[in-house]
């Protein structure tokens, strides 16, 4: 399968348009047309509708466009990485995380590395530690920042300092938001919005004791932020580490810690024993 024709078959659906397409990718558009339909023949599906005034995508065309996504990543990163083989280190270092408090400290270590190393670019996925593990073993993502507890077989990992503390989420205006703190007894009787991982649901759970049954569990979210809006809009109370939320508008939505308190850390992994690119290699040892 050639490459220059996944650019081709991702512009069309990027585009909608065989016409829009062959402008952008300076070919014509029977040229384009043959392509792609010689595309089709060798994956043996249909991959485009292409009734009415815009070309869509079938499922098989849905598939073949992450799956074209992802190779076009990869064909980035080779690019990038060699670009560091030389004295002037450079490339791209893509980092996987959450929304954790120690965002910031990858910050300032990001911050301390560009100092030294101006022309390397960072890439920042944001997803759960599934997402972000799935894309490091797809060699995706160079560096994985992973709230505990997460599988760390085949990783090298540093913890971080920091700890994030469990917090409710709820309106201003909400009668919670009078309390210094957020016990058991008072999430009994209300709507729920916990974290989608089942793994992290298992500390809640521990949390909770017996109890953690009886809950009424409305949503599951796999970021805070979304989860936030449904709290704006009255729909649940969010029960999630503090992370991002904390530069979150008060007058908007507020935190409160749970009592007896829970904390959790997180750590920064990269795949042992794998050759990394220049920029990536430098990282790691700041890290270290």
């Amino acid at each position: 399968m050639d490459l220059r024709v996944l650019h081709y078959f991702l512009t069309v659906a990027r585009e909608q348009s065989f016409t829009k397409a062959a402008e952008q990718l300076n070919i014509t558009q029977p040229t384009l047309s043959r392509q792609l339909a010689a595309l089709e023949e060798e994956l043996g599906a249909k991959l485009f509708n292409r009734g009415g005034h815009q070309i869509t995508l079938t499922n098989e065309g849905l598939l073949l466009k992450r799956r074209a996504l992802e190779i076009v990543d990869l064909e980035d990163k080779i690019v990038s990485e060699f670009k560091g083989n030389n004295d002037s280190i450079e490339g791209k270092i893509t980092i996987g995380c959450g929304e954790f408090l120690a965002v910031e400290s990858l910050a300032k270590i990001c911050k301390n590395y560009r100092e030294k190393y101006p022309l390397v670019q960072f890439v920042i996925h944001t997803g759960t530690a599934d997402n972000v593990l799935e894309m490091m073993n797809k060699g995706l993502v160079d560096i994985g920042l992973f709230l505990e507890p997460v599988n760390t077989q085949g990783l090298d990992y540093i913890r971080m300092p920091e700890n994030d503390h469990w917090v409710v989420t709820m309106r201003p205006d909400d009668p919670l938001a009078e309390k210094e703190v957020i016990t058991k007894n008072d999430l009994l009787d209300v709507p729920l919005i916990l974290p989608e991982r089942m793994n992290v649901q298992s500390e809640l759970a521990n949390w909770f004791g017996k109890d953690f049954g009886k809950l009424h569990i409305a949503f599951t979210s796999n970021l805070g932020t979304n989860a936030g809006v449904m709290a704006l809009h009255g729909l649940g109370y969010p029960v999630s580490i503090e992370g991002a939320a904390r530069y979150w508008r008060n007058d908007l939505v507020v935190q409160k810690r749970l009592f007896p308190e829970l904390k959790t850390s997180t750590v920064i992994a990269w795949r042992r024993n794998i050759p990394y690119s220049p920029a990536v290699s430098r990282f790691i040892e700041e890290l270290n």
